[in-house]
């Protein structure tokens, strides 16, 4: 399969896919295109401009590593099920196809699409986390990768605030 074949399946919610990446070692380099796509089509679309472009790549990379190693804890460490085996390498491959849909915020650049091309990629990367979280933790339930997702979710953006909150006051 291609990697704009996995993109675009990873988009359509294709469990295969996200097997597939996830045992293929080969793609975690395509996995870290999709979230610099991503992250450009996000910098593109809110208009940020080339230091607003760097910026959204660099907090999108080290936010998906961060949120990989979190549901790694939280999913294979504290709810596990019985047929769980994962690794960071996994999740980091299957999260990174998960943030295709992301691509459609570049529509943010055209006036009515703006912030409808945010919420939609939003609600959809959404989705394509927890199938790919479902998928890496090898989850017989849906509702649990629901969870592991939520709760990485919470925990992701009050580390994330707090490095703000510390960034603010570093710079005064």
């Amino acid at each position: 399969m291609t990697f704009v074949q996995r993109m675009v399946g990873a988009a359509r919610l294709d469990a295969r896919v996200y097997e597939e990446v996830e045992a293929d070692h080969g793609a975690t380099g395509q996995a870290l295109g999709v979230v610099v796509l991503s992250a450009a089509a996000a910098g593109l679309g809110a208009g940020a401009g080339l230091g607003g472009l760097i910026g959204f790549s660099l907090a999108s990379l080290v936010s998906w590593v961060v949120w990989a190693w979190l549901i790694w804890l939280i999913g294979a460490r504290l709810m596990p099920e019985a047929d769980t085996r994962a690794d960071v390498g996994e999740l980091l491959r299957t999260l990174g196809f998960a943030a295709a849909p992301g691509i459609v915020r570049v529509l943010g650049v055209l006036p009515f699409f703006g912030r409808l091309a945010f919420v939609v990629a939003a609600l959809w990367m959404l989705v394509t986390m927890v199938v790919a979280v479902r998928q890496a933790l090898d989850y017989r339930s849906t509702g649990r990768a629901i969870v592991v997702c939520l709760l990485g979710w919470l925990v992701h953006i009050a580390v994330f605030g707090l490095l703000i909150r510390a960034a603010r006051v570093a710079a005064f």
